[in-house]
Order: structure tokens, then sequence, then C-alpha cells
């Protein structure tokens, strides 16, 4: 039993931990004594890559409780004040180096970097073996979406997405109420955010401007194209421009939407069509409208889930407000909300399902369906992530859940961005491709859209793009081309 012990190494003991009564296992010290150091179920080794921002919040929610063993970020000034919080942890400017260097010692990572690199970030951890926590929205593009649900189940690692509403109480409600019939059938659900708050709507910069040198530029364009450094993209306004985010939808979607994913049973749209604010290649529009149309799904008990429209609005449009609406009373509840519109009655809700309210009056008494998390949406994963994967209870937002959803967020990007071909587009889920986009669809898109007065006259200067084959446009925004260094790992099957 000691010879076997002194081989057994500190993340195949983790993994082997089971969980029991719905929690996870700390073994007395007694239990190990022969292993030579603490319990391994005591502490797991995070390493934390995109640190200056959010990533810096979901830190401290673990923290106090877990190793943080490594820190990665691509802007040393901005990290500067996570970097010195910590400074046992070893810092890295590059998270492939991190990850090659600190293999052995890193259980699992936090990951908070600009969207278009959660993927690559995340599968670079999980194809060895790491749990991974990453920011919303998950990824960048559907195909991204598709491979971190498949890789997360192939490799069997804990996975959250760090939309944190998920795990309080407002989902939960949300979920029971309307899956136990208590506003009938749904057939149309409508949200919105007021954001953005990021500039959006603008043209590439002209300007040039000298790289920081506390900036490495190169790791921060990532898998993305190329392009000169400007300031306006980074800190924290990369959120608007298309290469790096996903605009106000990416944004804020994954915190108002999940409870109508969730509550509705949804997997993929059937048919997907956007309008916006004038629409440029470079950055998303200022305002927008979505609309997604999800198919029948199988009733379930006492509540029938027929074909549904969800229509997103942002940029400080809302719905229209519903018959009987109290007068005075603000529809905006945190940044957003979303109204379920039943055969029975109404239901409205903040950002994460949160004070949901019945436009009768009627408050619902019915079971609790749903888990409750005790601590956090953090340490929820970390709890996951010390229970082996055999009796593993899923984070309430795990990839299984996560992935289909985030799938649902970025079709609506795909929706804004081919709205100039004036149709309904048909979407096919299981192969994720458009059915209804011909060979010969051609669009331009609007590169700038100057205004000034001349001589007291309007002059207007609008550049777009020469026409553009649609199929080939919508096949890079479904799945990109990688820069050259950064390559997905395969498909699973």
């Amino acid at each position: 039993m000691m010879s076997d012990s002194k081989r057994m190494t500190r993340r195949s003991f983790i993994k082997g931990s089971g969980a029991i009564a719905g929690g996870f296992t700390i073994l007395p010290s007694s239990v190990i004594s022969g292993l030579g150091h603490k319990a391994p179920s005591d502490k797991l080794n995070i390493a934390v890559i995109g640190i200056g921002g959010k990533g810096n919040e979901n830190l401290s929610n673990v923290s106090a409780a877990e190793n943080i063993v490594a820190l990665c970020d691509v802007d040393w000034r901005y990290a500067k004040k996570v970097f010195d919080a910590h400074p046992k942890a070893k810092r890295y400017w590059d998270f492939r180096k991190m990850y090659d260097e600190m293999d052995k010692s890193i259980d699992a990572a936090i990951i908070a970097t600009p969207d278009h690199t959660h993927c690559i970030a995340a599968t670079t951890g999980m194809i060895r073996g790491k749990h991974v926590y990453v920011q919303k929205p998950l990824t960048h593009t559907v195909y991204e979406s598709r491979l971190l649900t498949k890789l997360a189940a192939k490799h069997k690692v804990a996975t959250q997405m760090g939309n944190e509403g998920a795990s309080e109480e407002g989902v939960n409600l949300v979920v029971e109420w309307i899956q136990n019939g208590e506003i009938g059938e749904i057939k149309k659900v409508e949200a919105f955010t007021d954001r953005p708050i990021w500039p959006q709507g603008l043209s590439r910069p002209a300007k040039t401007e000298k790289i920081p040198d506390s900036l490495n530029w190169d790791l921060f364009i990532g898998p993305a194209a190329m392009r000169p450094y400007n300031s306006i993209y980074t800190p924290w306004n990369w959120r608007g421009w298309w290469d790096f985010g996903t605009g106000a939808l990416g944004d804020m979607a994954c915190h108002i939407l999940h409870p109508v994913f969730k509550s509705l049973k949804l997997r993929y749209p059937i048919k997907v069509q956007g309008s916006s604010t004038l629409i440029l290649t470079e950055s998303a529009p200022n305002a927008e409208i979505v609309k997604l149309t999800y198919p029948a799904r199988e009733s379930v008990g006492k509540m029938n889930y027929p074909e549904v429209e969800v229509i997103w609005y942002d940029g400080g449009l809302q719905p229209a407000k519903p018959e009987g609406w109290p007068p005075g009373k603000d529809m905006n509840n945190g940044g957003g909300g979303v109204i379920f519109h039943g055969s029975k009655d109404t239901l409205i809700c903040g950002i994460a399902g949160d004070t949901p309210w019945l436009l009768s009056g009627r408050t619902p008494v019915v079971p609790k369906t749903e888990r409750r998390v005790e601590g956090n949406h953090e340490t929820d994963w970390v709890r996951a992530c010390k229970e082996s994967a055999e009796n593993r209870i899923a984070t309430k937002s795990d990839f299984s859940e996560a992935g289909p959803f985030n799938e649902m967020v970025v079709m609506g990007v795909l929706a804004v961005r081919l709205q100039a071909l004036n149709k309904e587009l048909e979407w096919d889920g299981e192969n994720m491709r458009f059915t209804n986009i011909s060979e010969s669809d051609k669009l331009k898109i609007c590169i700038s859209d100057d205004f000034a007065i001349v001589n007291g006259e309007p002059r207007f200067d609008s550049r777009w793009t020469d026409p553009v084959n649609a199929q080939s446009f919508a096949k890079e925004m479904i799945k990109h081309t990688y820069r050259n260094g950064w390559r997905l790992p395969e498909m699973p099957v």
C-alpha cells in the first residue's frame, strides 16, 4: 500500500476522489498520511489567463481557498495589481508556454481573455486534462462552441461558463415556474439589454500608434488577422470590435437569455433574422434586433413546448410593454430584462432571471426542482473539479448546456452580420450550416460612413466592400480561419 501511494500523483488523486451525497470528500489527514503531504482534495492548483479585468474578479472568488500557481496576461501594466497581489504565482505572457512549462503543476484554469481567444486557451488546457472556467460568451463562433462541448465530454473535465447569474436564485425560479406550467404554453419571448456601454459602430482607425512596452500586441491579436496597434482596441473596448468581441449581444445575452434557453429546453434554432443600425466591417452596430425561431420540443409532464420565437433588442431598444403593464414601472432591471408571453400569464424578469414576477400579480408556489448552489459560481466549479468524473454533479453552466446555449448567442451575431441578404436565414444546427444561402448570393458591407458639412451642404462619404460570396463569408463566420501559428484541435467524432 505504501509503495502504491508513493506512485500516486496529486492530479490522479484529485480525479479519483469521489462525490458523496451531492458534495465532495475531504479526506482526513490520517487516511493519507503515507502520501507525505496535505490532502490533495484540500487545494486545487489554478492558473488564470486574462487577469486584468473580469479574470481578477473570478480569481478573487477562489483565491482564499485554493492555490493560485500561475497568472497569464498580454498586458502587464493592466495586470500589475493582480501580479502584485499574488507574488508566489508564476507570471506568463503566453498561455501556451505556461501550459508547457507547468503542465504537471496545474489542475484547472480560469480563462477571461477577449472572446476571440476563449476557445484556443480552453482547448489547449482541456486536451491536457485541465478543468476550465471560461468567461462568457463561451466562444467567438458556433464551431468553437460545438468544439468545447465535445472536448469537455471526451476529456471528462469539470467546466463552467462565466455567466455567474446561472448560480443565483432567479434562474432557478424562472425554470421552476415555467416548467410547472404556471404561465402556460410560450410561443414568444422578448429580451433586451441597455448595452453597449463601450464604443461600437466604428470604422477601423487610420492612425497607427506605438505599442506600449507593457503590451504583447502579437499575443493580444492571437488567432485573428494582424492589424496595426491602436489604443482604442484594448483594454476593455475590444468588446465592440468584430475580430475580438461579439458586441452587446455577446456580452450580455449569456446572462439575460440563459433562463430562456434553460426553461424552454431549447437546442438549435431553425431560422434567424437580424437587423440593426449601420452594420460595418470592423465593429458591431450601435443597436440591433435579432429573431431566432426554435422548433417545437417534446412535452414533459404538464408542460408543452411549441415552436417559439425569441426576439432580442439592444442599444437602448426595448420591447413594447405588454397590456396591463404597471404604469411607471421600469422594464430595465439591472441592465436588461425578459418577457415570457404565455397562454395563461406573462412572466417578467431581469438579468439572469432576477426578481421574476407575473403580470397577473400572482406568486406561484411550485416544487423546488433545481439544485441550489452553496457558495458562488466559481466555487461551484471548484467543487466539480474535486469530484470524480463518474460521480460529478454538473455545474450550473456546464459546457453540455453552455456550449449549445452559446451557439444561440453567436447565431444572433451571424444573423446581424448577414442581414444584407435581406431574408430570413434557415439553419441546420446539427451540421452548422445555412441551407438557403446559395452559391450565387452576394453581399456588400460598409467599410466607413463619413459625414461632413461643406459650404453649408451635407456631404456623405460611404465606402463599401466589393460584393463578396455570401456562402464563403458565412462559413468564415461559423468557423474562423486562424492566423498562422494558432490552431485548434480536431472536432471529436
